[in-house]
């Protein structure tokens, strides 16, 4: 199998990259800014708390989001950055209540939130057959990354997480091509009577403008996606086994029937933004937005 471990993973470390409201603070819905035309409530600025965040640090709309279309909080995922810092890096306090810590609390949020994106690529490289020969340099920056997460807020502060994410980067990069090769080579194998398009206006590789594209018949397998814009595009019935999807985007994407259970490097930020149905195939570690099930299509 493509994602077969090569380590064993704790369900502590999986759960500790997911997003669990409950043991947060609403950090999200007051530390960051958001704009109405990006699918949120309102216009406000970082450190405004949202107009529907309640004393209890819950939404108070948050089980009827996808009637008003808030994409904008439907999408968002914060790798469990919230419950860190509310449980870890301020041990308890919160902002409404020790409202002298509330600015250096956001700044330690948005922090972490780049730490455990990438300690998210991170878990799921360390797992993947393809790349077992840098198994050892993966598991090392991986423990490295966790222990970030656990410096005090000063330092956290004071950390330069363009320079760390950087060195992840070249991991993350070295895991992508040897999954993909893996992937080609399988292919090179085997008559699939499916070509990959090249040329013309849309080539498909990292960074590809393929907004509104059709999708559904281009093999996508083992492509290199980085960062393609995939707004709106219909990869329905497709297979996007090996392909890198790190920070591509996914809104309004037509995921029904589409198989991204071996593709690598998926987040459910990008999966909550896109359309999909009961026949789409994730990964293990993503989850099937509940939203999905009461989507209105019109194609």
């Amino acid at each position: 199998m493509l994602s077969e471990a090569v380590a064993p993973l704790s369900e502590e470390r999986r759960q500790s990259i997911r997003a669990d409201c409950e043991k947060c603070i609403g950090l999200c819905c007051v530390a960051l800014r958001f704009s109405a035309s990006d699918g949120f409530p309102i216009d406000k600025n970082a450190g405004q708390p949202c107009v529907h965040l309640q004393k209890d640090f819950r939404c108070g709309i948050h089980e009827s989001l996808s009637k008003p279309g808030l994409k904008g909080c439907i999408s968002f995922d914060c790798f469990g950055a919230g419950q860190k810092v509310s449980q870890v890096s301020f041990a308890g306090q919160d902002w409404q209540s020790s409202p002298e810590v509330a600015p250096k609390m956001f700044k330690v949020f948005t922090t972490m939130m780049q730490i455990h994106e990438l300690l998210w690529y991170l878990t799921e490289a360390v797992m993947l057959q393809p790349a077992r020969s840098i198994y050892d340099q993966i598991q090392a920056l991986l423990e490295e990354t966790e222990r970030l997460t656990y410096l005090s807020p000063d330092d956290l502060l004071k950390l330069d997480v363009g320079e760390h994410r950087a060195s992840v980067n070249v991991l993350l990069l070295k895991t992508s091509e040897l999954v993909r090769a893996e992937v080609h080579q399988k292919q090179n194998g085997h008559h699939t009577g499916q070509k990959r398009r090249s040329g013309g206006k849309k080539n498909i590789d990292r960074g590809a403008d393929l907004i509104g594209a059709d999708l559904r018949k281009v093999d996508l397998r083992g492509a290199n996606l980085r960062g393609a814009y995939l707004i709106a595009a219909d990869l329905r019935g497709n297979n996007l086994t090996g392909a890198d999807l790190i920070g591509a985007d996914f809104r309004n994407a037509d995921l029904r029937g589409t198989d991204l259970s071996n593709s690598i490097f998926l987040t459910q930020n990008q999966i909550n933004s896109a359309k999909g149905d009961h026949s789409t195939k994730l990964p293990s570690a993503l989850q099937r937005p509940e939203h999905w099930k009461h989507m209105n299509w019109t194609i």
